[in-house]
C-alpha cells in the first residue's frame, strides 16, 4: 500500500509539474517577429498573415474603447493577424502631443488600450510615428513649431534636414518607444505584440526628386531608433516610388512616371530598414484607365518590387496599403471583392513561390460599427459587407495554412 502512495505521490507531482509547465507555456508572452534573409520570423519559422489599416485607433480608443475592442474582435474573426495604425496626432486638437515634448496622456492612455486589446486579440501591430501630410499634424506641424521657436524654415520639406526639427522628431519617437503602458506595464520597446516601427507614412519631398535627402534622413533616424529599440522590425512606411538609382524604372513603373523624392531602393538598403514596403491606389494614379490596365499595373508593381525587396535588397517585402475607392466610376460590391480577390491571389501566389519572402498585405481600411465620421470611401466594415469580410477571411485562412506548410518544410 505505501509503495502505492508513494507511486501515487510521484503520479501526482509529477501532474502538478506537468500542468504548472503548461500554464507557464500558455501564459508565455508571444515572441518577436524577427528576420532571417528575406523572410520575416518568428522562433525561426516563417511569419505570414493578412491584415489591415486603422489609422484611427488610438483616437477612437481614447474616448471609446467599445468601438476598438468591437472592430479588433470583427479583425480576429476574419483571420486577420496585423494592424497598421498611427503612433502620432500632433498639434491637432484632441493630439497627443500639442507641442514639442508635451504629450495628452488621455490620448496616450487610448493607445495603451490599442496594444494591450490588440494583444487580447493576437493582432500584432505596426506603429507608424509621423505623417508626411498635414492629416493629424504631420511634417508640416513639426516645420511649424520649429518656425515658432525661431528657426528659419522654406518649405515643409525642411522636415528632412532642419536640425531643430529632427530633434523634435527624435523626442517622439523616444517618447513612444519607452512608454510603459498603464494597463500591461511593459514598455513599448519591449513588447512583442508590436510587429515593428514605421518612420513615416508615405514620405515625400518636393525639393529633392534625387531621393537622397529622405535616405540621409532614414540613415539618421533607422540608426537612432534602434539604438533605443533593437528588438523590434524597422521600416520606412514608402509606397514603393523608384528614384534616381534606377532611372529605367522611374520610366517603366512609377505610375505616370511620377517622382515623389524617395528612391526604393537606396532608403531600403539602409542596414537597419528590415523590410521594404510597398503601397497601392490604381483607382487614384491611373484616373480613367481600364480596371484591366490597372490589374496589369499592378501586376508590374509587385513582381519589380518583389524581385527589388529579394535579389538587391534581400529584404522581406509586405504590401502596406491597398484599396478601393467606392466613389469610382463604374464601382460595385462585386468590383471591390474582385480587386481584393486579384491582389491577395498574387500576394498568395508571390509569397508561396519565394518561400515567404512576400510576407502580406494590408487592407486600406477597416472600420467598426458606428464610425460613419471616419469613412473615406475605402472604408470596409466586417460586420457590414459580408461578401467583402468572405473574401478577407479567405485569404486569411490561405496565408495561416502556406505559413503551417512552409513551417513545416523549414523544420
Amino acid at each position: 500500500m505505501a509503495s502505492f502512495v508513494v507511486g501515487l505521490r510521484r503520479f501526482l507531482g509529477a501532474l502538478a509539474l506537468l500542468l504548472l509547465a503548461h500554464q507557464a507555456a500558455a501564459a508565455e508572452p508571444p515572441a518577436f517577429v524577427g528576420r532571417s534573409g528575406s523572410k520575416l520570423v518568428v522562433n525561426g519559422s516563417p511569419f505570414l498573415f493578412n491584415g489591415f489599416n486603422a489609422y484611427w485607433l488610438m483616437n477612437v480608443a481614447s474616448e471609446d474603447q467599445a468601438k476598438v475592442s468591437k472592430t479588433l474582435s470583427d479583425a480576429a474573426a476574419a483571420g486577420l493577424t496585423v494592424c497598421r495604425t498611427w503612433a502620432f496626432n500632433d498639434g491637432g486638437n484632441p493630439s497627443l502631443q500639442s507641442s514639442p515634448g508635451v504629450y495628452n496622456e488621455k490620448m496616450f492612455q487610448g493607445l495603451d488600450f490599442v496594444v494591450s486589446e490588440a494583444k487580447n486579440h493576437s493582432i500584432r501591430l505596426i506603429l507608424s510615428l509621423v505623417n508626411n501630410f498635414k492629416d493629424y499634424g504631420g511634417r508640416s506641424q513639426y516645420v511649424q513649431w520649429a518656425r515658432d521657436a525661431g528657426e528659419s524654415i522654406q518649405t515643409d520639406d525642411d522636415f528632412y534636414t532642419n536640425a531643430k526639427v529632427k530633434q523634435y522628431y527624435k523626442n517622439h519617437v523616444q517618447k513612444v518607444l519607452t512608454r510603459v503602458n498603464t494597463i500591461t506595464k511593459v514598455a513599448y520597446k519591449d513588447d512583442p505584440t508590436i510587429l515593428s516601427w514605421e518612420l513615416m507614412n508615405e514620405p515625400r519631398c518636393e525639393v529633392d526628386y534625387s531621393g537622397q535627402t529622405v535616405t540621409a534622413w532614414v540613415k539618421e533616424m533607422a540608426a537612432y531608433t534602434k539604438s533605443i529599440d533593437s528588438k523590434h522590425l524597422l521600416q520606412v512606411g514608402f509606397e514603393g516610388f523608384y528614384g534616381n538609382s534606377t532611372p529605367d524604372k522611374i520610366k517603366l513603373y512609377n505610375p505616370n512616371g511620377y517622382q515623389l523624392g524617395t528612391d526604393f531602393i537606396t532608403s531600403n538598403q539602409v542596414n537597419e530598414i528590415d523590410y521594404t514596403t510597398i503601397h497601392a491606389y490604381p483607382d487614384i494614379w491611373l484616373q480613367g484607365q481600364s480596371e484591366e490596365a490597372r490589374k496589369t499595373f499592378l501586376q508590374q508593381w509587385f513582381s519589380s518590387h518583389w524581385n527589388d525587396s529579394v535579389k538587391v535588397l534581400g529584404k522581406p517585402l509586405v504590401f502596406a496599403e491597398f484599396g478601393k475607392l467606392k466613389t469610382a466610376p463604374g464601382y460595385s460590391q462585386k468590383v471591390r471583392d474582385d480587386f481584393f480577390s486579384y491582389v491577395y491571389d498574387v500576394i498568395y501566389n508571390d509569397a508561396e513561390t519565394s518561400g515567404g519572402s512576400f510576407s502580406g498585405g494590408l487592407v486600406w481600411q477597416v472600420m467598426g460599427d458606428g464610425m460613419e465620421s471616419y469613412y473615406d470611401g475605402y472604408e470596409v466594415v466586417l460586420s457590414q459587407d459580408s461578401t467583402t469580410t468572405a473574401v478577407i477571411k479567405k485569404q486569411s485562412d490561405a496565408m495561416a495554412a502556406l505559413e503551417k506548410r512552409l513551417s513545416g518544410s523549414h523544420h
